[in-house]
């Protein structure tokens, strides 16, 4: 099979990951192998891949917005069929024993594994996944447009939990890209008001077509005081930026996995009962509601489907903001 494979982690200009043909791996017990059908890039890829994510293993392949169908079972699993059309997402398994699992928050797995970190991900013709972390996706369901809720709408969607944006509140939005133009959907269909801060003209105009109330750049000030914040950008400066168009009460969630230092900032944005939070990954159950409600809100991202042979230059435009939306590879039909 071809794989792309990543022997060092070094800036996305220099082209550190190599597409490689290797032996077509086996289930062990638990596992299931998947025939890749598409995985939609991110920028937690672009992040282990230039080495702003410690990685625990190496070579590594990444990728874990992942379509794919069952090609083989391994030992011990029977309640999925080969055959089958399933999702792989972010998290690749938890250990079902820590504190945090037993309170019902195995996100924060203190043996936590990811895929395209700890194993190896989708940018791959075939990989391996744990069956208990799999999701089958429903009939006639398009792979390339299915892709994206895996990681980009789940944390999305754990953000806007965690945001606790009130019913017809308003929400703003930092940075609009693959996540967070799903997001805007998703709480516009919950009732929600949506304000974007984005650079360019381009990421406004497209947060405007969604259904954004408000859209401008990052020195804009939104016409309104907002009740809940997502910054799903990496740079730490726009914490205190964004508390200070925060309605008192109100929650900031930073969404990323990576982000740049907070700057100091004066007591008094924080201060009457403002509260700054962060996401750190997602549960079985996020993903599950995810998938509902995309379901029944009949979502379909906003996607560039690429191909499967310069997956170093998708994820350089990634860096560079190039997507409106989402880029999707589509390594198989």
């Amino acid at each position: 099979m071809r794989a792309w494979v990543l022997d060092r982690p070094s800036w996305i200009e220099e082209r550190p990951l190599a597409l490689r043909d290797l032996p077509v791996p086996e289930p062990g017990e638990g596992d299931v192998r998947l025939r890749v059908l598409s995985c939609a890039i991110c920028r937690t890829d672009l992040h282990t891949v230039e080495g702003e994510i410690e990685l625990p293993k190496l070579p590594l392949t990444p990728g874990h917005q992942v379509v794919g169908v069952v090609d083989k079972l391994g030992p011990g699993v029977t309640y999925l069929r080969e055959g089958t059309l399933v999702g792989v997402p972010w998290l690749s398994s938890a250990d079902g024993t820590c504190h945090f699992c037993e309170i019902d928050r195995e996100n924060l797995c203190e043996n936590g594994r990811f895929t395209g970190l700890h194993v190896d991900g989708g940018y791959a013709e075939y990989m391996l996944a744990r069956a208990l972390f799999v999701y089958p996706l429903p009939q006639g369901c398009d792979p390339l447009h299915a892709a994206p809720l895996l990681c980009a709408g789940v944390i999305g969607y754990r953000a806007l939990k965690l945001a606790q944006v009130p019913r017809a509140g308003k929400l703003g939005l930092y940075g609009f890209g693959s996540s967070a133009h799903i997001t805007l959907q998703v709480a516009r269909h919950l009732g929600a008001e949506g304000y974007v801060i984005t650079r360019g003209e381009a990421g406004q105009e497209h947060a405007r077509k969604l259904g954004a109330v408000w859209a401008g750049g990052p020195d804009a000030t939104p016409p309104v005081k907002l009740d809940s914040i997502i910054i799903f950008a990496a740079a730490g400066e726009l914490v205190p930026a964004a508390l200070r168009h925060l309605q008192k009460g109100g929650i900031v969630t930073c969404a990323g996995i990576h982000m740049s230092d907070i700057p100091q900032f004066p007591y008094e944005i924080l201060w009457g009962e403002r509260m700054l939070r962060s996401v750190a990954n997602s549960t079985r159950a996020d993903v599950r509601e995810m998938l509902e409600l995309a379901a029944g809100m009949k979502l379909n991202p906003d996607i560039t489907v690429l191909d499967f042979e310069h997956l170093n230059e998708h994820l350089l435009a990634l860096k560079q903001g190039k997507f409106i939306g989402t880029g999707v590879v589509q390594i198989a039909n």
